[in-house]
């Protein structure tokens, strides 16, 4: 019986009939789910989700079979069924205004065990841990549906079924969305059947689409077909038409193609131009044709002689002029709050403009006051999850925190960022700078700000950010702020075109560049990291990184940039640090670069044996009593336990797991530092062996995630050589630069 139940489809449907009253609903309908993710397409009205609710047992089916896994579960009850396996994501969220997200989510937790517990989904879904205490009728649209979501999803169902999960939601929610069902698919552990409008999600997520017309399968068509051809996107689901309700499609296909080879050109006229809506209302299966009175009644005269003021700006527009946009020629970004620092930023971009380079002015205030720029705050404000409304309110500091996280969503998704310069206080820089960390490392980046003289380490970050002393406040134009501002344009139009100009360079020895390799060190790791880069130069260019928290977010910040053909991260004890509460923490992203970019990772534990502290007099006195070893005056260094070990593989368990590109994770069962070794300080084999078991526990193995345990110490030359072996492979020939998986 097990054999069968892998061997069979995730979902089979057969001949499913299913009526209301006299009308006929689904029409032997036929669909089979093998594995990964597959979508549902139609018009409204068409049984879609007569099909979800079917399949959950909430309708009866009148005739046909669905299994799951083989098993049948047509005449199951809803809880029956849910107990087999199968997830529901009902269209509209259905969830109890009167609970807590936390509570949803406990009814929810223990159906079934796996891999989804209530921590990774407030791991995955950060903001619902932020907002758990809330009622289910006090969430926005979008956190509703990441609720609904994360309520099947606690199920561990073998199937997941998603009614429209993108319904009503802002692009930036679909988008997240969007990569979850991809990762849902990608990792193997569930199959999910997604009944979706949105064209753009239903192909980006699945291989073939369904076709759903009048309660029939009509036809399963290739994603990239569908997504690429517009016209046949209007044939087959009336896309911007409504012309085709009841026809069969084929002729429809046919006859679409007949009429496009007779018909002549159609010739400019002057004349009124009468639009008639056939369709006043979106119709379904069940409607019937409009009353001619009404159509006509409803009819409008559009005149050719009205230009609208766009249209003219367009006419006039020389053939062959580009429209500055998201993509296009290189641009340099003058952003800032220019409500207040209006005069300012306009002078800056002055600048650059008399040295031949194209800009944009960019308002990012918080104000709501309308500036004349060409990116409005407005427009900006849009890029946030939830809207305006989360920009433009009444506590400032929510206001500037709500711009910046908008900003750096529009910023990434700007393909012609040559360069960006920002002047202003401390408000303005904490508005760009996250913004400014979003772009690739080589960007320039420059902050003309008065609090530049002081610790601009939360603004800079892993970046490269560059930050200029104001000397002045920023607030008006004079002689000396007139010097440090024109300084300031005309270092950032002297890098842009240094970069622009190396362009062409660069892309031409691109062949002969070796593809960039990450690696994490500390010194009780460098021996290990030595002999890597040793037996990796000739093929490798090898990009060595100090793991004091900034070092492992400078490499991930590089992997997010696509500037490394693969990651080592030998040295992995910024999470001691993290998770204990030392000095060189990581942060919570910790393997998220690698999580997204799906690229090669090799990974170890070195250092796992520490935390790292000041001087011995800046331990946390709850550590008094642990075993510490003085590195130097400023450095104490505490061992960890066998209790803090397995927290510490349990952590890093559950990132591993996250990741869908090839993952190497090595053990060295002889010690994971050079003061974790025979007759050194920290040697303690049973704190590694926690650490160990906790990670064989939490990781879920498989052909592309493998952890190996070695026997050697660390750094000794053979685990190096294990790690080497274990690279070549993933990346590809030597001397060929891999493409990052985006």
């Amino acid at each position: 019986m097990p054999e069968v139940r892998r061997s069979a489809p995730a979902l089979e449907v057969r001949g499913l009939d299913v009526y209301y009253g006299h009308s006929h609903a689904l029409q032997g309908v036929d669909l089979t789910l093998d594995s990964g993710v597959f979508s549902v397409v139609g018009r409204n009205g068409m049984g879609k989700t007569t099909l979800c609710k079917t399949i959950m047992g909430l309708l009866r089916a009148s005739g046909g079979s669905v299994r799951v896994r083989g098993e049948d579960i047509t005449r199951l009850s809803p809880a029956r069924i849910a107990q087999a396996g199968v997830g529901y994501v009902p269209q509209g969220r259905r969830l109890w205004r009167s609970l807590s997200v936390a509570e949803h989510l406990s009814l929810a937790a223990g159906m079934r065990r796996g891999a989804w517990t209530i921590d990774r989904i407030y791991e995955t879904f950060p903001r619902l841990a932020e907002r758990k205490d809330h009622g289910g009728g006090q969430l926005s649209g979008g956190e509703q549906q990441m609720l609904a979501i994360s309520r099947a999803l606690l199920t561990n169902p073998h199937l997941l079924i998603m009614d429209e999960p993108t319904e009503g939601l802002a692009p930036v929610i679909v988008a997240q969305v969007e990569e979850m069902l991809v990762s849902l698919g990608e990792d193997g552990d569930m199959s999910v059947l997604v009944i979706e409008q949105n064209i753009g999600v239903a192909t980006a997520i699945s291989k073939n689409v369904a076709i759903m017309v009048n309660g029939r399968v009509n036809r399963i068509i290739d994603s990239a077909r569908l997504s690429a051809d517009r016209e046949l996107q209007q044939r087959l689901l009336g896309v911007g038409v409504h012309g085709v309700q009841d026809m069969d499609l084929e002729a429809a296909d046919a006859g679409a193609a007949a009429e496009a080879r007779a018909a002549p050109p159609r010739t400019p006229s002057a004349a009124p131009i009468r639009i008639y809506i056939s369709n006043p209302t979106l119709p379904t299966r069940w409607s019937q044709p409009a009353p001619i009175a009404r159509i006509e009644a409803g009819a409008r005269t559009l005149s050719t002689g009205v230009t609208r003021i766009e249209d003219a700006a367009r006419l006039r527009r020389p053939a062959g002029a580009s429209v500055q946009s998201a993509s296009g020629p290189p641009v340099v970004l003058v952003a800032g709050t220019l409500d207040t620092k209006g005069e300012e930023l306009r002078f800056i971009r002055d600048v650059i403009a008399g040295q031949g380079l194209r800009t944009r002015l960019v308002d990012v205030s918080t104000s709501g006051k309308l500036t004349t720029c060409d990116v409005s705050a407005h427009e900006i404000a849009l890029n946030h999850g939830r809207g305006g409304s989360a920009v433009f309110g009444s506590d400032r500091g929510a206001s500037v925190t709500a711009m910046a996280d908008a900003f750096a969503n529009w910023l990434r998704r700007q393909s012609n960022v040559a360069g960006i310069i920002s002047a202003g206080g401390s408000g303005g820089a904490s508005l760009v700078a996250p913004g400014m960390r979003a772009l690739p490392v080589g960007v320039p980046k420059l902050i003309i700000s008065s609090v530049a003289s002081g610790d601009v380490g939360p603004y800079v970050g892993p970046a490269d950010i560059t930050m200029m002393y104001s000397v002045t406040d920023v607030q008006g134009l004079n002689s000396i702020s007139r010097a440090v501002l024109a300084n300031g344009a005309n270092a950032i139009a002297g890098m842009v075109k240094a970069r622009l100009d190396n362009q062409t360079k660069t892309e031409r020895s691109a062949s002969a560049d070796l593809p960039a390799v990450g690696i994490t060190m500390f010194g009780v790791t460098t021996p290990a990291v030595q002999k890597i880069a040793a037996d990796l130069r000739n093929d490798f260019e090898c990009l060595v990184f100090h793991a004091t928290g900034v070092g492992g977010r400078s490499m991930e910040k590089l992997v997010d940039s696509g500037m490394l053909a693969a990651v080592i991260d030998l040295t992995t004890t910024e999470v001691c640090d993290l998770l204990m509460g030392g000095v060189f923490p990581a942060t919570d992203d910790r393997f998220g670069a690698i999580i997204r970019s799906r690229l090669p990772f090799i990974g170890s534990v070195g250092a796992l044996d520490m935390v790292n502290f000041g001087a011995p007099d800046t331990v946390p006195e709850r550590y008094r009593q642990r075993k510490f070893h003085v590195h130097n005056p400023q450095v104490t260094l505490m061992r960890t336990t066998p209790e803090e070990n397995d927290r510490i593989g349990r952590w890093i368990g559950d990132k591993l797991n996250r990741m869908d590109g090839p993952v190497r994770f090595f053990l060295p069962e002889g010690g994971v530092s050079a003061l974790d070794a025979p007759g050194q300080p920290f040697w303690d084999p049973e704190a590694d062996a926690a650490l160990f078991t906790a990670l064989e526990r939490s990781v879920r193995q498989s052909g592309n995630r493998q952890l190996i345990r070695i026997r050697h110490h660390i750094n000794e030359p053979e685990f190096a050589s294990a790690i080497v072996n274990a690279l070549r492979p993933l990346v590809g020939r030597p001397g060929t630069r891999r493409k990052v998986a985006r």
